[in-house]
């Protein structure tokens, strides 16, 4: 049963990512997703609190990923975290080899490319900035995926309000981040965006997870080259593999499992607004695991942030709410 749920978890995340970025398809997955309406107070809370703890997990995953950088370096990292994760996803869902087109394979291959260097370039980033500012910058590639797709004005001023919250990250420019580790995460963040587009694609054409499970087989062995090159048999020692596949736990498996339970009774636009409050949750694990101290800029700057996100997920789906009759 357990891994039912994961392999239905991860067919989830994809459309999630949809949902959290481009927030004009939100109701339709909800609807797919067919939450039930639950009664009561703690019932209503309930979805609300799995989707909180997927958030946790992530993100002190990432925590953890980054104690295991002085040991396996941030590529070895990502190989580990992605290799486990191909693994356990291939025994989960045995993915079908035929019966697939030319087109299909190539969707696949983008999103398998998209997946690595989006996970590389992030780890790249936290090896080097805060944790929760690397979260906030990698943010900013779905937000500006969501107003360039909306095409409405309104976004535009939450584009701003993300902007001016980079702006205050930055202390004015870049200067008090490490440059670097600045321009990592706002690559992750595009190439964040661009996974979100091949993850809906490849929804629309494998069954159930096998997409996702073929795509990160794909970013795995696109992985390995570089982690074996910086971290060579680094990675095979006992308390590194260990944490490696801590690693790709927290971060894929448990939240996949944990957000398909909330999807089940939480409409997807709900669940949108919640995934927008990531950076917190990021700069919470870097202050707890890694004493990562947060200015009070800092904070403002993630606030400014969040709120853009939650802005433009509530002005689209309120829009494209339907009328009552």
């Amino acid at each position: 049963m357990n891994d039912q749920r994961s392999a239905a978890g991860a067919a989830a995340a994809a459309e999630q990512a949809v949902a959290v970025a481009v927030p004009e398809v939100a109701p339709a997955l909800g609807d797919a997703a067919g939450p039930a309406r639950p009664k009561g107070r703690g019932a209503a809370l309930a979805p609300v609190a799995l989707v909180v703890a997927g958030g946790l997990s992530v993100q002190f995953g990432s925590a953890v990923a980054v104690l295991l950088m002085p040991k396996a370096g941030a590529l070895g990292v990502v190989t580990l975290r992605l290799a486990v994760a191909a693994l356990v996803m291939l025994v989960v869902c045995r993915p079908k080899l035929r019966g697939h087109s030319r087109a299909d394979w190539g969707t696949v291959l983008a999103f398998g490319l998209a997946m690595g260097g989006m996970n590389t370039l992030f780890y790249q980033a936290a090896d080097r900035i805060p944790l929760g500012a690397a979260v906030t910058l990698e943010v900013l590639g779905p937000l500006a995926l969501s107003v360039f797709a909306s095409r409405r004005l309104i976004n535009v001023v939450w584009a701003g309000l993300a902007l001016g919250g980079v702006v205050l990250l930055g202390g004015g420019g870049f200067d008090r981040l490490d440059p670097v580790g600045a321009a990592y995460a706002l690559g992750a963040g595009a190439m964040w965006a661009t996974y979100i587009v091949f993850s809906a694609r490849t929804g629309r054409r494998f069954p159930q997870a096998d997409g996702l499970a073929l795509a990160l087989v794909v970013a795995a062995l696109l992985s390995l080259p570089l982690g074996i090159m910086e971290s060579g048999s680094k990675l095979l020692v006992p308390s590194t593999l260990g944490l490696g596949a801590a690693v790709a736990l927290l971060s894929s498996v448990l939240p996949y499992t944990l957000e398909l339970m909330a999807l089940r009774r939480l409409p997807a636009p709900t669940f949108a607004i919640l995934m927008s409050l990531e950076p917190a949750i990021a700069a919470t694990a870097g202050f707890l695991i890694l004493d990562q101290a947060l200015t009070t800029t800092d904070a403002l700057a993630i606030a400014l942030v969040i709120g853009a996100s939650m802005g433009a997920v509530r002005s689209q789906t309120r829009r494209l709410r339907p009328r009552e009759r």
